[in-house]
């Protein structure tokens, strides 16, 4: 990630931006309203300065002045100037702690670049002139730190996104934060998880189970994140059209973000206990590979009959969930998954389906979803359907008939027990087709900023 530091002294030669909205102060709104537009969140006018310095200056319209519209400035901001251009941002006096926070998250959440990509990463510096928030400014570096992980991750081909590769990357990534423990399980280890051995053994790249702890000292709360990691998804037997398989590398965003949002709160030394689970697995065609028809025995000793192989997802989730209601016990489980297309029909590409029957915990999640930029729509469990989870061989169908969304939530349901629980089915947000606002083209890491907000809050109620 490029810098972005505060300062008190002014930088007479770099390009400078200068926020603009009916919010401001009578100068900039006088600015503002000389230039028709400018002052709507995200756009940015430029004000050529011939033989000046600098030779330019940006206006960027924050909109209503909310964290989400310095947000959309900051994205725009930096999407508008050259990989080496020297920026500085002069806020006006009285700024809040939140704007500050959404400008540098839109900075660095648009200024993103996939680290394998052909081009360079962008080699510059930041300054915000006018600004004392250095807390902000830290947590806006963890969060955008977090998403770029999720984004790396899930950006990766699946061609070197084995599920070896990935629980390495994982690995690593918790070397890196004092505190954070990983436990990879492979083999015979993978005895009892039935649905990974079934979803991974089509492919000559094996399955793993992923463990990551962050357990503070005197945490009281522990939250369970489980996420989705099927590192390609051609269906399997029920094998994918063509197009439908295209972005499947991306079919582990899920596991991407919920261990994102674990480093993050490491990051932060959020006085939460966190545990991140990640099956992992290939999804493939082989001799080896699942069938419809199968029976699997899960986790939990319950059973699921295979109806169809390209519902995946759900199968490998269940051990995972059994194993935390098994083992961990923990206060709660929040599930993320690129579960279903129905998820994109039902409420298109920029939000997520969230089901929980818990209304306090649906509420808090919406919320920090809304003030993390990532929306999301609460959908019902409607016991209507579970007629259609019948099996004659098995306590259930794993893709029964049905609203898609709704069905793979009720089949999940089956596997938290006890637990609080919410279950997020994320595919439709997890890739952005162009750049948009703070997203950038290719994966979103939906979900990292969204967890990490929720995990802070819940740090907030414990310290206080």
């Amino acid at each position: 990630m490029f810098d972005i530091r505060l300062t008190d002294v002014p930088d007479e030669t770099a390009t400078r931006v200068v926020p603009v909205g009916p919010e401001l102060d009578a100068e900039m709104s006088a600015l503002a309203a000389a230039t028709e537009g400018a002052g709507t969140a995200g756009r940015i006018t430029v004000l050529p300065r011939p033989l000046r310095t600098p030779s330019r200056v940006l206006l960027a319209g924050v909109g209503d002045g909310g964290e989400a519209a310095w947000r959309a400035a900051g994205a725009a901001a930096i999407r508008e100037t050259a990989d080496d251009e020297a920026l500085e941002i002069h806020l006006p006096s009285g700024v809040a702690a939140a704007s500050v926070r959404g400008l540098a998250e839109g900075l660095w959440l648009g200024g993103y670049r996939y680290r394998d990509a052909p081009r360079p990463p962008r080699a510059r510096e930041v300054r915000i002139y006018g600004a004392a928030h250095a807390e902000s400014l830290a947590e806006a570096r963890a969060t955008a730190r977090a998403a770029w992980l999720a984004r790396d991750l899930t950006n990766t081909p699946s061609s070197l996104k084995s599920p070896e590769w990935l629980a390495g990357q994982i690995v690593a990534e918790a070397a890196t934060r004092p505190g954070v423990t990983v436990t990879v399980r492979a083999g015979e280890e993978l005895a009892r998880f039935g649905g990974l051995l079934a979803v991974g053994g089509g492919s000559v790249s094996p399955p793993r189970f992923v463990e990551m702890s962050w357990q503070p000292p005197g945490a009281t709360t522990h939250v369970v994140l489980v996420g989705k990691g099927i590192t390609f998804d051609t269906g399997g037997i029920s094998i994918k059209p063509r197009d439908a398989m295209k972005l499947m590398k991306k079919d582990m965003g899920g596991a991407a973000a919920v261990v994102a949002a674990t480093l993050g709160a490491a990051d932060l030394n959020l006085p939460v206990r966190v545990t991140a689970l990640t099956p992992l697995a290939e999804n493939a065609v082989s001799g080896s590979a699942f069938r419809p028809g199968d029976v699997i025995t899960h986790y939990d000793g319950s059973t699921s009959e295979n109806t169809n192989s390209d519902a995946e997802g759900r199968i490998v989730l269940a051990d995972a969930l059994g194993y935390a209601a098994d083992v961990l016990h923990p206060d709660l489980v929040i599930n993320l998954a690129t579960l279903t297309g129905a998820n994109a029909v039902a409420l298109g590409k920029r939000t997520a389906a969230l089901f929980s029957p818990d209304d306090e915990l649906a509420a808090a999640l919406t919320a920090a979803g809304a003030a993390a930029g990532e929306l999301m729509w609460r959908l019902p469990l409607s016991d209507d359907y579970l007629d259609n989870m019948r099996s004659d061989v098995a306590d259930r169908v794993s893709a029964p008939a049905g609203p898609g969304s709704v069905m793979a939530a009720l089949f999940l349901r089956d596997f938290f027990g006890d637990m609080r629980w919410a279950h997020l089915d994320m595919s439709a947000p997890s890739w952005a087709e162009a750049h948009d606002l703070e997203l950038t083209k290719g994966a979103t890491g939906w979900g990292a900023r969204t967890l990490l907000r929720y995990l802070t809050s819940l740090g907030g109620a414990a310290s206080s």
